[in-house]
């Protein structure tokens, strides 16, 4: 098969692309901080505004800013997702500052956010602009960059769900899995937290009259601990714990976070109804489980066949063979998935450190990333993939 020409495109807006990337990171984005994600919400509407052509439409959902590209006035076929806010505090630029490191092996460029997942942003946003620039309609074509994908999408799941249902194919942004691999499925998310209320006392005077929520709190690290299920992929993790006020009390309140992650639609619904019958220990305490199934998991069926199509696109445009991967983090297309969308996730840049100090993404996969996906734009706005000739 003979390449279509849309890597040299891409490479002609390789220096626009960094240039965006660099402003994107530049513009720190923590979820909670809503008048951060307000300021990375309108360089986005202006970058995409002038790459693309068309006009940004805002949506400010309980304070919180997503942006929309659509192009045309007919129903959404290909949506590509995106997120603009990350776990970085605001001032992570001073300790990790936006740099390209041309002299390692991979060259790479860093700052807090490039991986996850600014990069895939600004590929979307240029892969969409090579498709436009040899003169394809992208009517049906919708990008959607929410703004609290961090913190579980409470204020953008609608919003999401709204711009996928009947869509043809989601196209997520997320970064790659190892070695690039795109991830064709993943686990479901859910999270707790468990209030516990016990009663205070002098712990050397009068022990014997607290209720200590403490001693509660062990026994349900171990209780919730135990719901997992290695052999069916379920993992349920006890992480943020704290209890008491001075050394001298019997605690009289604790917490604990928990972190579910499971393969399939029934373990999680098992652990769900498990972690609501919990019951105390001891005599005396009292339990508030908050929280609940967050995202649904993201079966490998609902990426095969636009893998497939990848597949074969990755071949005709000379990018080599494609990897795929199941992970455990949850993403926005879990809910895509769930719609019955044919969802294709891990689209975004190649790299590594999400979340973490290394942070990075690998600067000569940037160029090939962004054209197999805008060859995947320009394949699945056309005609329906189905009912093509072998290319």
């Amino acid at each position: 098969m003979t390449p279509t020409g849309l890597a040299d495109l891409v490479d002609r807006r390789l220096p626009q692309l960094l240039a965006d990337l660099e402003q994107l990171v530049r513009c720190e984005s923590p979820s909670a901080d809503l008048g951060a994600v307000a300021a990375s919400a309108d360089l986005i509407a202006a970058l995409g505004a002038r790459r693309l052509g068309v006009e940004p439409r805002r949506f400010t959902v309980e304070g919180c800013q997503h942006v929309a590209f659509r192009f045309g006035t007919g129903p959404i076929r290909v949506l590509l997702l995106a997120h603009h806010d990350t776990v970085w505090p605001i001032g992570s630029l001073a300790e990790h500052p936006w740099s390209i490191d041309e002299a390692g092996s991979p060259a790479v460029l860093r700052g807090p956010g490039t991986v996850d997942m600014k990069a895939g942003l600004a590929m979307a946003i240029h892969a969409m602009a090579a498709v436009a620039e040899r003169g394809h309609d992208l009517a049906g074509v919708c990008l959607l960059v929410t703004g609290d994908e961090e913190i579980g999408s409470p204020t953008s799941r609608a919003l999401i769900e709204e711009h996928a249902r009947g869509a043809r194919a989601c196209l997520v942004l997320e970064g790659a899995g190892p070695s690039g691999a795109l991830k064709t499925a993943r686990k479901g998310t859910s999270w707790y937290r468990i209030g516990i209320v016990g009663r205070a006392a002098h712990a050397g005077g009068e022990p014997e009259k607290g209720i200590n929520a403490a001693v509660e709190l062990a026994h349900l690290i171990l209780a919730v601990g135990a719901l997992g299920a290695p052999e069916a992929g379920t993992t349920v993790t006890p992480t943020v714990a704290a209890a008491g006020t001075t050394t001298n009390t019997v605690p009289a309140a604790a917490v604990l976070n928990i972190d579910v992650r499971a393969r399939t639609a029934a373990e999680q619904e098992r652990v769900h109804a498990a972690m609501l019958a919990l019951a105390p220990t001891v005599p005396g305490a009292t339990l508030t489980v908050a929280g609940g199934i967050n995202r649904p998991p993201m079966p490998r069926s609902s990426a095969a066949g636009l893998f497939a199509i990848a597949g074969r696109l990755a071949d005709r445009e000379g990018l080599g063979p494609l990897a795929e991967r199941s992970v455990g983090g949850g993403s926005d297309g879990n809910f895509t998935a769930a719609l019955g969308v044919p969802t294709l996730d891990g689209l975004g840049a190649v790299g590594g450190g999400a979340h973490a100090a290394d942070e990075h993404v690998r600067l000569d996969a940037i160029g090939p990333r962004t054209v197999l996906l805008a060859a995947l734009i320009q394949e699945l706005a056309g005609p329906e993939p189905a009912a093509r000739e072998p290319g």
